[in-house]
C-alpha cells in the first residue's frame, strides 16, 4: 500500500513578519508588560530560542527528569493499541501541536507506517528552524511518510487546518505541555481545540500525574544545574534580542512545588537591588533585593481532574494509558 498518496508542500509558514520585526515587537511588548506588573512575570513560551531548545534537549536526558522517559515508555508499550484505536475509522490527519523534534511522535509514526495505515502527518511549531529540521529528518528516516510542517501558533495553525484539511482529525498534544497553562487557560485551550474538530475526532493528550513531591521537585532542580541554565537563558535571550543589560549572574533559579495545588513553579530571583534597561522597550525596570520573576508553572493532575477537564471542554475521556509507575498518562479524548 502506498502511504504517500499525495504530494504536499514541505513547509507552510503562517507567521506574519511585517518588516521582519513583528516577532521581536511581540517579545518586547510581553517583556515590558511582564516586568512592569507586580509581581513580575515572563512566559515560558520564550524559553525556546536556539540555546534554550538545546538546553531543554539536555534536560530531557537528565536522570532526574522523568517526564520524557515516562511518556516514551507509555507510547512504546502501547503503540499498537493507540494506533489501532486512532485508525479504526480510516484515513485521518495527524496534527502534532508543538511538535519540536517529534522524538516521541515518531514512535507512533513508525507504528502507523508498519501497519500500513493511511494518514498524513502535520507537525505544528512556532519555530521555523525546528520545522525545517524535522522535515529534513522525516525525509531521511521515513521517506514514504506524507507530511507537511506548519510554522505558526496554535490558533492560526488550527484555523488554517480546519479551512484547508477536510476529513477526520487526530490532534497530538504530548509532553505534558497542557500543564504549562493555568487551570482556566487549560480549559480555554482545550475548548479552542474542540472548536476546530468535528464530533468523533480525537485528541491524544500527554499529562504529568501527581506523585511524590520530592520526585517532582528534583526534575526541575537537577544536580547538574542544567534546568537553572535553561531558566536563566531567558535573561540571556532578552539581552541578545532586545538589547537588555541584565547581569545574569545577579539572578538565580528557584523552583518550588505546591502539593496542595499540584503545581511546580519556577522563578528567577534577584540577588540584590538593581535596575535593568531593555533597549527594545525603551524602559528601565527596578528589582528589589530578593524580588522574583515567575517564569513557569507546571501543573500535575489526577485522573478525575483529567476527566473533568475533558467534559468541561466538549470531550469525553475514552482511554488512559500510563507508565508502569503511574507517573505519566497519555489520554485519548473524543470530541462530542
Amino acid at each position: 500500500m502506498d502511504l504517500k498518496t499525495t504530494t504536499l508542500d514541505p513547509l507552510i509558514n503562517l507567521t506574519r513578519k511585517e518588516n521582519g520585526n513583528k516577532d521581536l515587537e511581540s517579545f518586547a511588548h510581553h517583556v515590558a508588560a511582564g516586568l512592569s506588573q507586580p509581581p513580575k512575570k515572563l512566559s515560558s513560551r520564550y524559553f525556546y530560542d536556539g540555546p534554550g531548545s538545546a538546553l531543554f534537549q539536555q534536560i530531557m536526558e537528565l536522570p532526574e527528569y522523568y517526564p520524557t522517559r515516562c511518556e516514551y515508555e507509555v507510547l512504546t508499550d502501547n503503540k499498537a493499541a493507540i494506533t489501532a484505536h486512532l485508525a479504526k475509522k480510516g484515513f485521518f490527519h495527524l496534527i502534532d501541536l508543538g511538535a519540536g523534534d517529534a522524538l516521541k511522535t515518531k514512535i507512533l509514526l513508525k507504528e502507523l507506517q508498519e501497519r500500513q495505515i493511511l494518514f498524513d502527518y502535520l507537525p505544528v511549531d512556532i519555530s521555523e528552524d525546528a520545522m525545517q529540521q524535522l522535515s529534513s529528518s522525516l525525509e531521511k528516516e521515513m521517506p514514504e511518510l506524507n507530511h507537511q510542517a506548519i510554522v505558526g501558533d496554535y490558533d492560526d495553525s488550527l484555523g488554517w487546518l480546519q479551512h484547508n484539511k477536510t476529513g477526520r482529525k487526530v490532534i497530538l498534544f504530548l509532553g505534558s505541555n497542557i500543564g504549562n497553562f493555568e487551570h482556566e487557560e487549560s480549559l480555554d485551550f482545550l475548548s479552542k481545540v474542540r472548536s476546530h474538530l468535528e464530533p468523533g475526532d480525537s485528541l491524544l493528550l500527554g499529562i504529568d500525574l501527581r506523585k511524590d513531591p520530592d520526585k517532582i521537585l528534583s526534575a526541575y532542580n537537577d544536580s547538574a544545574g542544567v534546568t537553572a541554565a535553561f531558566n536563566l537563558n531567558l535573561l540571556h535571550r532578552i539581552n541578545r534580542e532586545l538589547g537588555g543589560d541584565f547581569d545574569v549572574n545577579g539572578f538565580f533559579h528557584y523552583p518550588i512545588y505546591n502539593p496542595q495545588e499540584g503545581v511546580m513553579r519556577s522563578y528567577l530571583v534577584s540577588k540584590q537591588e538593581q535596575n535593568v534597561f531593555i533597549q527594545a522597550t525603551g524602559k528601565s525596570f527596578h528589582f528589589s533585593a530578593w524580588e522574583a520573576i515567575h517564569t513557569e508553572s507546571s501543573y500535575k493532575y489526577t485522573l478525575p481532574q483529567i476527566q473533568a477537564m475533558a467534559e468541561a471542554s466538549g470531550f469525553i475521556m475514552e482511554i488512559v494509558f500510563q507508565d508502569n509507575q503511574g507517573c505519566f498518562a497519555d489520554v485519548i479524548f473524543k470530541a462530542v
